[in-house]
């Protein structure tokens, strides 16, 4: 064998060596998040992924489902949530990894019609008249748009009105296919949410100030099979190229 074979051979084998060194490194970390959270984090999955060589396996639905499967034990690395309560609720109980914990971005709360033939609605207290029959919102006891939804209405007087023709349900998108569908006169959801649909409009915005602080905080799980990939990955959620997914998709920076 020459010995620009052998040279050949050698830059081989390290090359070899090389890619299966990173392959070995590379971790897969499983994320529980937001339903609202689904289109955005599955764009910034493949960049996440060049970017580190990591994986990102993905459960997503109602925080308040997601951290009662963490407290039951489900595997995860890391909680991505809608609210703060659920994640403070982890901390209290011990789950969280010290020091992982921070609030990543922040969403508005809005009331979506059809965007064909929609409800009347113009303002909040148009969901009390009789235009509006059905009403769409997240389970107030464990999905946080229900949670947030049911305290503004609480604040303004509005709940007592309008809890007759409330549809409780699963998740956020739950409430927006129920209004894409005709299901519901009406619906609140995220403006996330209403900005992905061409089937509804967005009748009211709750302002910013005047509504609830509607916040994601992010944390590695002190159980997480990968705890430094899983820091790692919590961490990355505000750095600018992933803050710029999230802005593309609606969010708002994190005060």
């Amino acid at each position: 064998m020459t010995e620009a074979s052998m040279n050949s051979l050698r830059i081989l084998s390290l090359a070899a060596a090389t890619l299966l060194a990173l392959a070995a490194s590379a971790a897969e970390v499983t994320v529980f998040a937001a339903a609202s959270l689904s289109d955005a984090l599955k764009e910034l999955a493949p960049v996440y992924t060049k970017a580190t060589g990591d994986t990102l396996r993905f459960n997503f639905g109602a925080s308040g489902a997601l951290a009662r499967q963490i407290k039951e034990g489900a595997p995860a690395d890391v909680i991505l949530s809608a609210d703060e309560l659920r994640v403070d609720q982890l901390e209290k109980a011990g789950l969280l990894a010290a020091g992982t914990r921070r609030t990543v971005l922040a969403n508005l709360l809005v009331v979506v019609v059809s965007a064909e033939g929609g409800a009347p609605v113009t303002a909040l207290a148009d969901l009390a008249k009789a235009d509006v029959k059905r009403l769409a919102i997240g389970e107030p006891a464990t999905v946080p748009v229900g949670t947030y939804t049911k305290e503004h209405l609480q604040k303004l007087g509005l709940w007592a009105q309008v809890i007759g023709k409330c549809v409780p349900l699963d998740n956020v998108r739950a409430v927006l296919a129920a209004v894409e569908a005709g299901n519901a006169d009406a619906g609140f959801v995220y403006r996330t949410d209403a900005l992905i649909s061409k089937k509804v409009r967005i009748a009211v915005t709750v302002a910013l100030g005047e509504g609830p602080r509607i916040t994601y905080p992010a944390a590695a799980l002190r159980d997480a099979k990968e705890p430094a990939a899983a820091a790692k990955f919590v961490g990355f959620l505000a750095a600018p190229e992933a803050q710029a997914v999230f802005v593309k998709h609606g969010f708002l920076a994190a005060e």
